[in-house]
């Protein structure tokens, strides 16, 4: 009997939301960030001025060498994707720290809560393109979309102007796109030091080659994506390590706010409109929320980040990821060969009847998901 009443207690907790595994990292973070050791914190806050464009990160652009020995700025590309994105939030919110994250212009309207919830968590939101294309393989006026629609429809999600910050997906960046963002006042970020997240599954591996590059450099903008499972995982351990070795987290915000283009506006609320119910069909969990905010107080007052004269890049210069992209019109045609090989070799199978369309808003988000996300996010 008093097994039974033991469970029966042990199940209505967990209903009750009073699982003590699931309350122990929020009340974790419940203590200032003053009372917590061991934390990177945010050493400096620079408000940028992207007033006639700026562009940061010397893996691409030597323009401007703003950090100091053993700063580094967090940046994550590519989200929201709420596990995983949400993973990523209470590693930093427990390392008291922030971050600028460059968004998908789709992956927003998708979620808006989510979106909502890393403002309100004190991190900058930037943009990343309305469908993550690359940019040199578009022309003109394609690229403008991208760019513009992303700005747009990231900025309806949020419920007010974004950071006029951007970045190019795959850091591939036409001049002439270049130009586009200088004329509307967008500053341009690359990176110094890639984490690889994306080639590995595994949240060590991530961190070892993260901490291997900072190594070299000594400092540097640091590039991850919060869709991906390595991040995800291994975004603790990475803090925790920072702040073991002595490195300085500055984080960055913007001096006045991105401007929207009004076609591109009535565009983001069309496609809002439309996925309005898929998008509502996935709340923000209470646990995603109910994490405290680090105060205000608790971090330093934003100071301008002044650049006089330009061009002061000094130390070794970052090196590309080692990794060289693979030769795509090469793998194109060679995945259409295995295609066509695989056909004709392939035993014909009996149709199957069609299933029942399933109406819910579950099986439409994940339908969403499939349909922009994974056909066509990384189809380059």
């Amino acid at each position: 009997m008093m097994r039974i009443a033991t469970a029966v207690l042990a199940a209505l907790a967990a209903v009750a939301g009073l699982s003590t595994i699931a309350a122990e990292p929020v009340h974790a973070a419940k203590r200032p960030c003053s009372e917590r050791s061991g934390v990177l914190g945010v050493s400096r806050v620079l408000e940028v001025d992207t007033t006639g464009g700026l562009r940061f990160g010397n893996m691409q652009y030597k323009d401007i060498d703003f950090l100091k020995p053993g700063e580094v700025v967090l940046t994550f590309d590519d989200g929201p994707l709420r596990p995983k994105t949400t993973a990523v939030l209470n590693a930093l919110e427990a390392h008291c720290t922030k971050a600028t994250f460059f968004m998908v212009g789709r992956m927003a309207l998708v979620d808006p809560k989510m979106v909502r919830e890393i403002d309100r968590r004190g991190h900058t939101i930037g943009t990343h393109t309305w469908s993550h294309k690359m940019q040199g393989r578009l022309g003109y006026s394609s690229a403008e979309k991208e760019i513009e629609l992303g700005v747009s429809a990231i900025s309806l999600a949020l419920g007010k102007p974004v950071a006029p910050f951007f970045r190019f997906p795959y850091l591939s960046d036409p001049r002439r796109m270049q130009a586009h963002l200088k004329e509307r006042g967008q500053g341009i970020f690359s990176i110094d030091v890639d984490s690889v997240d994306f080639r590995t599954r595994s949240g060590s591996v991530m961190v070892r080659r993260t901490l291997a590059g900072l190594k070299r450099l000594g400092k540097g903008i640091l590039l991850f994506h919060d869709i991906q499972r390595s991040t995800a995982s291994g975004v603790k351990m990475l803090l925790d390590e920072l702040a073991a070795r002595g490195y300085k987290v500055v984080h960055l915000v913007s001096k006045n706010p991105a401007t929207t283009m009004a076609k591109y506006d009535q565009m983001a609320k069309r496609e809002a409109n439309r996925r309005k119910k898929i998008a509502s069909s996935r709340p923000l969990a209470s646990r995603s929320i109910v994490w405290p905010v680090s105060s205000p107080d608790e971090f330093p007052v934003a100071v301008p980040l002044k650049i006089t004269p330009p061009g002061l890049f000094k130390g070794p210069l970052p090196e590309r990821s080692g990794l060289p992209r693979p030769p795509i019109e090469e793998l194109h045609e060679a995945r259409a060969r295995d295609s066509s090989s695989s056909k004709q070799n392939r035993p014909r199978k009996a149709k199957k009847a069609n299933p029942p369309a399933d109406t819910s808003d579950s099986v439409a988000l994940e339908g969403a998901f499939q349909e922009d996300w994974r056909r066509e996010l990384f189809n380059n």
